[in-house]
This record gives C-alpha cells, sequence and structure tokens, in this order.
C-alpha cells in the first residue's frame, strides 16, 4: 500500500466551513448535546494551536485547542479531533494531535502564563499513546454528564496529576491569539 502524501498546517480561518461541514459528517447533531461542545460553545479556539490535514487540496482531518480552565489552573480543551471516515487508521488523528500538543509545548515555553495541560473527554487507549492519562474520579467536575473514565489529561510540563482538580469551566483566549471568521 502507499502511502498518503499528507500535509499538516495551521487552520485559517478560510478552512471553517470545509471544518463545520467535516465536524458535522463525523459527529452528527448529537455533538450538540456532549459536554465538551458546552465548553468550546461561544469560547473560540486558538487558531495557533489548531490544525487541518490535507490530502492534495481535500481537507481531511482537523484539530483544535480551546482554552478552559481547571480550578484555577489555566488549560486547554482539545477537540474536535476529527478525520474522514476513508481516512481513518493511517495515522492522521495521532498527527494532528501531536502536532497541536507540540504547538501548546512551545507557547508555554515561551512563558507567557500559558496554558499548562490538555483535557479531553476519550478513549483511553487511543489517548494513552500521545501521552494523556485518566484524571483520578472526583478531582474534577464537568459541565455535564461524562463517563469519568474518559476524562484524560496531557500534561504540558512537570504539573502533578494531583494539582489537577476542580471545576472544568470556559476560558476565553486573548483577542491577538484569535483570528475571527
Amino acid at each position: 500500500m502507499t502511502e498518503l502524501s499528507i500535509s499538516l498546517l495551521p487552520e485559517t480561518p478560510a478552512d471553517d466551513a470545509a471544518i463545520e461541514r467535516l465536524i458535522a459528517r463525523t459527529f452528527g447533531p448529537g455533538r450538540y448535546a456532549r459536554t465538551a461542545f458546552r465548553l468550546r460553545e461561544g469560547n473560540p479556539h486558538r487558531r495557533d494551536l489548531s490544525f487541518t490535514a490535507s490530502i492534495g487540496t481535500m481537507l481531511v482531518g482537523s484539530v483544535r485547542l480551546t482554552p478552559i480552565v481547571i480550578g484555577e489552573l489555566p488549560a486547554l480543551l482539545l477537540g474536535p479531533l476529527t478525520v474522514e471516515p476513508p481516512f481513518r487508521s493511517h495515522g492522521i488523528g495521532r498527527r494532528l494531535v501531536e502536532r497541536a500538543l507540540d504547538a501548546a509545548k512551545a507557547v508555554l515555553a515561551q512563558g507567557d502564563g500559558a496554558a499548562r495541560l490538555v483535557l479531553l473527554v476519550g478513549d483511553e487507549p487511543y489517548y494513552g499513546r500521545m501521552g494523556f492519562q485518566r484524571v483520578p474520579r472526583g478531582q474534577v467536575s464537568l459541565p455535564g454528564p461524562v463517563d469519568p473514565a474518559r476524562v484524560l489529561v496531557c500534561p504540558l510540563d512537570a504539573t502533578p496529576l494531583d494539582e489537577v482538580r476542580g471545576a472544568v469551566r470556559k476560558a476565553f483566549a486573548p483577542a491577538a491569539l484569535q483570528e475571527s471568521a
């Protein structure tokens, strides 16, 4: 089998319509009921930390990072991560997540009070390979129902897991880091 030539690029406002169509196709209308959607709704994602995957001119994947706070700890919410169904099992999702994590670590290294970890609601066997670990039951609360076994975090620095505690709520990225459509 030939390897796909995939381009990973920072998300731009020109990508918005294609990303929204991809998310609608892959997650359907049920996406609006998810707890993670509640955290993203009205809380702009960071374009500087969000990426697309393309094969030629066709967008086949996307990942976004959105500012949140866990207790008083600045963090990012990963998602949605989505890949066109025919292109799954080619490592595109993993590559998108790794690229977003690398970008977030680079921002943190600049020392500007950036997020110290990334949180998501997802499958530990998949995301664990990328450095995510389960948050111990009861340490965090989200604004809606969620299976505690699916609440995962990936520290971007040496933040110990026992410091990850409190209510998860929206945070807003500095306007300079948001490019509105």
